[in-house]
């Protein structure tokens, strides 16, 4: 069976320190993908984001995080994930594979729970998801920083990315 995300019941969201004090957190707004399922088990992933629908709720650090210091949206507007590996016990779920940022592409692991398929009020099928996993950005070639007068950085090396997933029946 095949899966599509549905966005509007969906979110990747990421986390970053800020000054080391506070962190700062951002979404991507438009994104899609698919879950292939063979036999009742998940056989594929595969998601693209717009990276151009980055919001951090500051127009000033989206349009920075968009240009050629992080994400360089110009020659990469896309980022994208490609499951490898999935091992589940019960609902719990480890999901590994391969993350596309700027050209570049490295593993990543990320750790959580998926549901159903149940239904909803209106009969349609769903299945779900919730997953997150940390790495570190400079793998990614998002390597742009400041050094503060008092010592560290500006934005930390760590991301934090959650992701909470709604799929349906593809048509």
């Amino acid at each position: 069976m095949r899966w599509a995300i549905d966005p509007a019941h969906s979110q990747i969201q990421f986390a970053v320190k800020h000054l080391g004090i506070s962190t700062v957190r951002g979404t991507f707004q438009k994104f899609g993908g698919t879950i292939e399922e063979e036999n009742g088990k998940v056989a594929a992933v595969n998601v693209d984001i717009d990276v151009n629908s980055i919001n951090t709720g500051a127009e000033q650090r989206d349009g920075h995080l968009k240009s050629a210091d992080f994400f360089d949206t110009v020659g990469y507007p896309t980022a994208s994930f490609q499951l490898t590996k999935i091992d589940r016990v019960g609902n719990d779920v480890t999901a590994s594979g391969d993350l596309t940022i700027r050209g570049a592409t490295h593993p990543i692991t990320l750790k959580g729970d998926i549901g159903g398929p149940a239904k909803d009020p209106y009969g349609n099928q769903k299945v779900s998801a919730t997953l997150e996993t940390k790495f570190s950005r400079k793998e990614w070639g998002l390597v742009w920083n400041v050094a503060l007068e008092a010592g560290g950085m500006l934005v930390s090396d760590d991301v934090r990315i959650n992701i909470d997933i709604q799929a349906a029946p593809a048509v």
